[in-house]
């Protein structure tokens, strides 16, 4: 299983809708274990992240007003990639394991800026 991000609003009714993932864009957030042996790792705990490793214990909704704060932390882990990559363990070469990283990283960052652009919400699950 993989891990999937999307971008959400709430309807005038409270409810909770995903939106559509546009053409040209990609949900993948990562692979499951990725909860904890990436996002939920303790390199990415160590940064400071708040936001990421809640995936360790369960889905990751980010509200509206929270996504600029979210986005500084994607940045941190972008600014980071490399001590994150060092520390995690590679499924197959260091190299992809980098760049596989950097993509899944790559569609959250995407996902948040399109939420941040709409007032809407992420999430992780």
């Amino acid at each position: 299983m993989s891990l999937s991000v999307d971008v959400f609003v709430v309807g005038a009714d409270g409810r909770k809708q995903v939106l559509d993932v546009p053409e040209g864009c990609s949900d993948l957030a990562g692979f499951e274990r990725w909860r904890t042996t990436v996002w939920g790792s303790e390199v990415v705990r160590s940064l400071g992240a708040r936001f990421l490793p809640v995936l360790a214990d369960a889905d990751l909704q980010v509200a509206a007003d929270e996504v600029p704060a979210f986005l500084r932390e994607c940045a941190l882990l972008r600014e980071n990639l490399e001590r994150i990559v060092a520390g995690t363990d590679p499924v197959r070469t260091v190299e992809e394991h980098r760049r596989t990283i950097s993509e899944r990283l790559a569609n959250i960052e995407d996902a948040a800026g399109r939420a941040k652009a709409m007032c809407a919400g992420i999430l992780i699950w």
